[in-house]
């Protein structure tokens, strides 16, 4: 199955969900392992999206 892409937009919504969660202590060790992992992965998303666009706009003005 095809892994669903997640919008640089969404990222960042759960990543915040997600400290709001860690700074009122509302999770226990173990969510907070999984969580700091998941936190992890979308801020990978975010800096791939974030050089794909910068890119993508450098090729962009380059060619003007």
């Amino acid at each position: 199955m095809a892994k669903q892409e997640i919008t640089y937009k969404a990222a960042i919504t759960e990543i915040e969900l997600i400290l709001g969660k860690i700074e009122e202590g509302e999770l226990d060790v173990d969510e907070l392992t999984k969580n700091v992992k998941r936190v992890t992965e979308l801020l990978t998303i975010c800096r791939d999206k974030l050089q794909k666009t910068e890119s993508e706009v450098t090729k962009i003005l380059k060619e003007e």
